[in-house]
């Protein structure tokens, strides 16, 4: 499969994208820019500022949206009102950088640092009630975090081990079990990733222009080759989640360097996704 161009380049570091009816559609976000980005059923663009980092974002069941920002994570109101909470920790050095809601409808964020040093990042999660928890410690670049169809399982890529694992879920324990799901070796750069309703689960290749769709069991499904190389992130959306929606990147390149890197792009592969996982807080 091919992906097509859906926008320009609107992006300079494009991830974290999310379909929500009840946001109207498609968002995702400009990361280093602090800008959440939002596609419009004409296929404009339109861009707001929520700070110097925005690293992703989900509904919330009450409307409004959670976001991670650079050191923490802020509340959105329906009314578009947006109450950073207090920043979880310090260190200039290290931002959020990607997260997703489990089945129970609690956030989970990881941060890398801008570094990115080897173990100096952390998956957090944070709860209904505001509280943040330190998940999973030691970690260099956290990214993509998706649940299998049923619940008991969660995909998590930490780009620099060059693979995607997966843990056992439960409500109490949270992430256990941690093991190898797909291996891609040196040059595997494993991003952003979604996982859709018969289980498989699609994962982004920066610096490979292409997203991988591997069966529960681990075997190569499907490729889906969008024509630039720093791909980020995926995610299913359209009124019956058939489609899938990719966002790319433009950092470290010159400004005449792939010209379509940074551009939203979709493909529709042939099966469907699963609904949206909303924050419960």
């Amino acid at each position: 499969m091919r992906a097509e161009q859906v926008t320009g380049p609107v992006a300079h570091h494009g991830e974290g994208p999310v379909w929500s009816a009840a946001w109207g559609g498609l968002r995702w976000v400009d990361m280093l820019a602090g800008d959440v980005l939002t596609l419009d059923a004409d296929g404009s663009v339109r861009r707001r500022h929520v700070g110097t980092v925005v690293a992703a974002l989900r509904p919330r069941r009450g409307g409004g949206a959670v976001l991670a920002l650079e050191r923490g994570f802020a509340l959105e109101d329906a009314d578009g009102t947006l109450t950073p909470l207090p920043p979880v920790w310090s260190d200039d050095g290290v931002r959020m950088n990607e997260g997703g809601c489990d089945p129970d409808g609690r956030f989970w964020c990881g941060s890398m640092a801008y570094d990115q040093q080897p173990g100096a990042a952390t998956l957090y999660r944070l709860d209904a009630d505001g509280s943040v928890h330190p998940a999973l410690e030691g970690v260099t670049v956290s990214n993509g975090l998706e649940w299998s169809p049923d619940g008991t399982l969660a995909y998590y890529d930490d780009t620099a081990t060059h693979r995607t694992d997966v843990f056992d879920y439960s409500p109490d324990a949270g992430l256990t079990g941690r093991r190898p799901f797909v291996d891609f070796g040196d040059d595997g750069h494993p991003d952003g990733l979604t996982v859709d309703a018969e289980g498989g689960v699609w994962v982004a290749l920066y610096g490979g222009g292409a997203v991988h769709r591997y069966s529960p069991d681990g075997r190569l499904e499907a490729v889906v080759e969008v024509p630039t190389a720093q791909v980020t992130a995926c995610t299913f959306g359209g009124p019956q989640l058939d489609q899938l929606f990719v966002t790319t990147s433009r950092e470290g390149l010159s400004p005449d360097e792939d010209p379509a890197a940074g551009a939203l792009y979709r493909v529709e592969p042939g099966v469907l996704g699963l609904p949206l996982r909303e924050f419960i807080g």
